[in-house]
């Protein structure tokens, strides 16, 4: 049309020509702007227009109620048939539109914000990995500090994801790194505590840590893990990179010693936008922080519990550990901390120490060396004790053959030794002293091997020592002449 325009044709010849209507070829030789527009959408008039400010208002309100207590097409329908007498709407143009609100809403939702981090600020989060810890295949949490701003990160392993635990990694991560973040962002699931809605309630063991490092917390809303996104990348690059394959380890506290080490490795590269070293950025992060507290803090929770018959007492439902048979039907006090339980004394005093135990398999966990003040008070009650069945044949014999004022002056040994080396080396050196056939005088060498075996292993070969000759020139009296 506009080509026959340009070669001076009139709107009757172009609209002969074309098989058009005049005016519509009158239009179109008048127009000059030909650009596309944007498609326009019709809105028709709908019956439910009156209504849908009032389903908006419940649908909102909606998203501060429980999941299962929301509304649905159903209810929608049925309480504004209720509320307003002359609804004439059907039920599926009510349900169209409560789908096409909540669409909405969960698109409002997908969408993230870069943040800027400032110095300082750090996030933290659990993960799960698995572990070989003392041989034992384990399945352990990992808990993540990160550090926005300089991409810097830091690692602890635990068996559970207590209280105790977040508490006592994250200690661990202030003392190492030399301060303290101005604000910390956790899940809404961690040991901390719990956000439910607009309130925020605190475990009591967090609420004095954070009172103790003075350090200010942030908690993420429920499923919103994209509001500290760079920690929850960290959950995955660690588990990848400091996880595979399975590390192996004596025990958590070792481990943990060298996963910091691990970290500062790490911080070494550069950062993956600011093309400079992490452990660099990181400085900001240092120069930014909170000083360390003057005094230390224990990581632990104090609670009463009854023991049994035995002297054994009941930990998160599942797992048993043993006081003393001293203790028995007596109401205690058990200090419950990250990696130990300790069950007290009146005076306050640890009367043993297990590793804390986590999961829901039940566990009977046994110190030894509690056995040992009962088994001194009746050493008639050797032969039929647990104890006993876990000693050597050739130690097992030998104190078989004591009578009950020897067999009692052999456990004190134990005990004394034990308190000294711990209770492996004690039985160990004790088993050395009967093969190599120096029972005569037990004691002394059972000690003697004790501290070479504490000191030096009993593999070690024997170093050449200093020459005495020069101290006995000094000390010892010299010959007179013509003898």
């Amino acid at each position: 049309m506009k080509e026959l325009q340009r070669q001076q044709l009139g709107p009757y010849q172009i609209a002969k020509e074309l098989g058009m209507d005049p005016k519509t070829v009158r239009k179109y030789m008048a127009q000059e702007d030909f650009s596309p527009k944007a498609p326009e959408t019709q809105l028709r008039e709908s019956k439910l227009d009156p209504y849908k400010a009032t389903i908006e208002a419940w649908l909102k309100a909606d998203e501060q109620n429980r999941y299962k207590q929301r509304h649905t097409g159903k209810r929608v329908y049925d309480r504004l048939c209720k509320t307003y007498p002359a609804f004439d709407c059907s039920y599926p143009t009510v349900n169209r539109y409560v789908r096409l609100v909540r669409g909405r809403q969960q698109l409002s939702k997908n969408g993230f914000l870069e943040l800027d981090w400032h110095s300082g600020e750090a996030q933290a989060d659990f993960g799960e990995c698995d572990v070989i810890v003392n041989g034992v295949h384990s399945a352990c949490r990992y808990l993540v500090v990160s550090f926005p701003q300089s991409n810097a990160a830091f690692v602890q392993c635990f068996l559970g994801e207590t209280a105790e635990c977040l508490c006592q990694g994250l200690m661990d991560v202030f003392q190492h790194v030399g301060g303290v973040p101005k604000r910390l962002v956790l899940d809404n699931a961690t040991g901390a505590g719990r956000r439910i809605g607009e309130t925020v309630r605190l475990t009591q063991l967090f609420q004095r840590f954070q009172a103790h490092f003075g350090f200010a917390v942030t908690f993420c809303n429920p499923a919103s893990g994209h509001e500290k996104g760079n920690v929850e990348n960290k959950v995955g690059y660690v588990r990848r990179n400091y996880f595979v394959p399975l590390p192996s380890a004596p025990s958590l506290v070792e481990w943990n010693t060298d996963l910091l080490t691990m970290c500062d490795l790490d911080n070494l590269r550069e950062h993956y936008k600011k093309e400079t070293p992490i452990c660099e950025l990181f400085e900001a992060d240092r120069q930014a922080m909170l000083p360390l507290p003057r005094l230390p803090f224990e990581a632990c929770r104090y609670v009463h519990l009854k023991t049994n018959g035995y002297g054994k007492f009941v930990l998160d439902g599942k797992h048993t550990y043993t006081s003393s048979p001293m203790q028995a039907e007596e109401e205690i006090v058990v200090r419950v901390g990250a990696h130990f339980v300790e069950p007290l004394d009146a005076a306050g005093d640890a009367i043993s120490r297990h590793p804390r135990q986590f999961g829901n398999v039940r566990t009977d966990t046994v110190d030894w060396l509690t056995m040992l003040d009962a088994l001194i008070a009746k050493p008639g009650a050797w032969k039929n004790s647990v104890m006993r069945s876990q000693m050597s044949y050739d130690v097992r014999d030998y104190m078989d053959d004591l009578d009950r004022s020897g067999l009692r002056d052999a456990l004190r040994m134990v005990k004394d030794l034990s308190g000294r080396y711990g209770l492996d080396v004690a039985v160990t050196s004790l088993q050395e002293t009967i093969v190599r056939r120096r029972a005569d005088g037990i004691s002394a060498n059972t000690a003697m091997i004790a501290a070479r075996i504490a000191g030096y292993g009993l593999d070690t070969a024997a170093t050449p020592g200093p020459d005495m000759r020069l101290y006995d020139d000094a000390l010892m009296p010299q010959p007179t002449g013509g003898l």
